[in-house]
């Protein structure tokens, strides 16, 4: 029969050994929790010492310095960079293999939107000015037509097999379609939300327009111009900027009232990703060939996302720039991202930034 001394030292025992137990367990979390911050730590630390963008050419560009730039395009046929200078309503064009300004184009005051139309080598303008759309014919570097649209016409997305342009008037709430035979107006579509960025989507043969007002997404049907949906995009407040990732059937989201780059996909029609961007976010670009993401966002940042594969995206990074960069585009033959610039070294300026990507 055991004594009650034996019994106390056995309780005892088993209090120390249930305490240091306790202890042993709290060591390992806390271990644990400092591995994970440090692996954290490191990763960011990883980012900084290998930037994802590297600058490799700045060039002055015409034009009043200190003036908002907008979108840019590229025309591959003659390897020309398409600049809106929405401020001082220029559109630049800017030869690829020399970076050097070939032309300045007036008469297209308060440029947004800007698209090559390759049927007739024109290129097609959304001019904020006085609400026309600007026909270009390149090989004459002139404005030679106008078309009176909606209020403030912005973005453009040109259909090729349908040869037919669109473009989203925002203050209006509409959308202009164009027959880019006849450089006419056919149609103009109603929404009872502004109008954000709209994309033309070749595989799926339909264009995508964002109602920012609604966080939703349209569909036209370009064989019909009428609308056959409309998807909510949960998570993204206000989509105004968006790329387009045919092949895999994703779009690419700037929600700009939530700070959040949103991966919609497409077949499923639901949000499979949401990624923090840096603040003033605008245009969103895609580079199929490494499978980047840039989003120009105007606090000065580029941010920088990853797609791994079509279900797995991480972002990289804010790549700094200059402030009130809005907009880019990125060359996919070469890979670099075109960002222009009002601002350099804290004064006004008039500037073209090219940078590469990093991947390694």
């Amino acid at each position: 029969m055991i004594g009650q001394k034996e019994l106390d030292m056995s309780h005892r025992s088993g209090l120390r050994q249930a305490w240091w137990c306790v202890l042993a367990v709290a060591v390992i979390v806390a271990a644990g929790a400092g591995v994970w911050l440090g692996i954290d730590r490191g990763a960011a630390q990883v980012a900084a010492d290998r930037p994802s963008l590297r600058q490799v050419a700045a060039f002055e560009l015409p034009g009043p310095p200190g003036k908002r730039f907008d979108y840019l395009t590229i025309d591959e046929d003659d390897s020309y960079l398409l600049s809106a200078h929405l401020g001082a309503g220029l559109l630049h064009v800017i030869d690829l293999r020399t970076n050097t300004v070939v032309k300045t184009v007036r008469d297209v005051p308060g440029v947004e939107g800007v698209a090559y139309i390759a049927d007739g080598k024109k290129v097609y303008t959304a001019n904020l000015g006085d609400n026309t759309i600007g026909v270009i014919d390149l090989a004459r570097m002139a404005v030679t037509k106008k078309l009176p649209t909606e209020t403030k016409p912005d973005g453009i997305a040109y259909a090729a097999p349908f040869r037919k342009a669109y473009v989203s008037n925002e203050r209006a709430k509409a959308e202009s379609v164009i027959d880019v035979t006849t450089d006419t107006i056919v149609k103009v579509l109603r929404f009872d939300s502004e109008t954000g960025v709209p994309q033309y989507d070749p595989v799926a043969r339909k264009i995508y327009v964002n109602l920012q007002d609604q966080n939703t997404l349209a569909v036209i049907d370009p064989a019909t111009d009428t609308v056959v949906a409309r998807y909510r995009v949960d998570g993204c407040q206000q989509n105004h900027g968006m790329a387009i990732d045919a092949e895999h059937h994703r779009a690419f989201l700037s929600c700009e009232g939530n700070d959040t780059l949103t991966v919609l996909d497409l077949d499923t029609h639901r949000a499979i990703a949401h990624l923090p961007m840096a603040k003033g976010a605008d245009v969103v670009m895609f580079d199929p060939g490494l499978g980047r993401i840039y989003v120009a966002c105007g606090s000065g940042a580029i941010s920088v996302f990853q797609m791994d594969d079509p279900a797995h995206f991480r972002k990289l990074q804010d790549f700094p720039v200059e402030p009130k960069i809005h907009s880019l585009v990125v060359d996919p033959r070469t890979h670099r991202v075109y960002a222009p610039a009002e601002q350099a070294n804290g004064r006004p300026a008039s500037k073209m930034f090219v940078f590469e990507a990093v991947t390694n």
